[in-house]
């Protein structure tokens, strides 16, 4: 009897050590999502790698599509699956005002490795929200293949509508950001006044009249690396895409694309934290470590800007060109308070006009 009682009681020490074990591995671990291919590679490599490192504590790299549709599922459900999301700034303010993230405290972000003070040495838009901390700068462009273009070679974003000059399937993102923005600086209209046009009735209906135009020729796809793949095997032959998908394909496979600057929409991506996460703290000291001068000079790896001027003393000058921070002037800013403001209601009249 006595044998019988001490193999229990071994083995329940033994079941107990290994819970706590488990929960304790589980508690020091962390679930990041962000989007895939180069970009999440890259993050992986200059961001998540050397934070694990450093620290010993383990993360779990998830992708996902973009949008809040995921984010916001699980915060009204209260089933919180990650822990730190990357997010694009033009879904960034929406996401924020509904509380679907936790605010960030901006004066814990240490200095940059020169010593410049965070709240200088981040540029003003990098921490312009106060649920997320900036770690690029970014931008959706259109591309061609040198192969099956043809003669002529799109300069203008008004040639993506041109299917006269230019026959042929066009890809785009199943979304109506930069597709809305698109169609009005095809159409004519000035940069300055293109979001005080989607603001009416009147300038939404002639955004979507000239997507109609070409409709016919869209392909839409949900994930950024089916744009590569559809400029590759022909299926299209423009696609609008993440700079840095583009940049990959042409650098690292050495692909016969080419990167159409004019209208391009640029904007940048946060780390924020989940509302909600049980890892709150946790999840704060990984996006201290990420946004560091150092893990951010890495994202120039694919044409993508870090956020820090500090990190640009890390960045070969030859790459410095390709980002884009230095085609600014040929390009708009997306404007994630006009999302805020109109996601909901622009992205059920993009559906609707989608099924006409």
């Amino acid at each position: 009897m006595k044998t019988r009682v001490s193999s229990t009681l071994l083995v329940a020490s033994l079941f107990s050590a290994t819970t706590l074990f488990s929960a304790a591995t589980h508690a020091d671990s962390l679930t990041a999502v962000s989007f895939g291919g180069a970009y999440g590679a890259t993050q992986q490599k200059h961001m998540l790698d050397p934070f694990m490192e450093a620290t010993g504590h383990e993360i779990l790299f998830e992708n996902y599509s973009g949008g809040i549709a995921e984010l916001k599922a699980q915060v009204e459900s209260g089933n919180i699956l990650w822990d730190v999301i990357d997010v694009e700034v033009i879904d960034l303010e929406r996401a924020c005002s509904e509380g679907l993230l936790e605010p960030f405290p901006m004066d814990t972000l240490p200095p940059g490795d020169d010593g410049t003070p965070a709240m200088e040495d981040f540029s003003e838009e990098a921490l312009a929200n106060e649920c997320g901390v900036g770690n690029i700068v970014w931008t959706v462009l259109f591309a061609y293949n040198n192969d099956t273009i043809g003669s002529g070679k799109p300069m203008t974003v008004a040639d993506l509508f041109d299917t006269e000059m230019f026959p042929g399937k066009r890809a785009l993102r199943k979304r109506p950001q930069v597709n809305m923005e698109w169609a009005l600086l095809a159409d004519g209209v000035a940069k300055d006044e293109v979001y005080a046009l989607l603001e009416t009735d009147e300038g939404q209906q002639r955004a979507l009249d000239k997507l109609a135009s070409i409709k016919d020729d869209i392909i839409w796809f949900d994930s950024w690396s089916q744009a590569p793949q559809l400029l590759n095997d022909g299926g299209a032959v423009m696609v609008q895409s993440a700079n840095g998908r583009i940049f990959d394909a042409i650098q690292s496979e050495g692909k016969p694309f080419e990167m159409v600057w004019d209208g391009h929409l640029y904007d940048l991506d946060v780390w924020a934290v989940v509302k909600g996460t049980k890892k709150k703290a946790l999840a704060e000291e990984f996006i201290r470590f990420a946004t560091g001068s150092k893990p951010l000079s890495g994202m120039p790896d694919i044409a993508y800007g870090p956020t820090r001027q500090s990190s640009y003393a890390y960045v070969d000058p030859e790459i410095i060109p390709k980002l884009p921070s230095s085609h600014l002037d040929e390009g708009l800013k997306a404007s994630g308070v006009f999302w805020a403001d109109y996601g909901e209601s622009l992205g059920e009249k993009f559906n609707e006009w989608l099924l006409e």
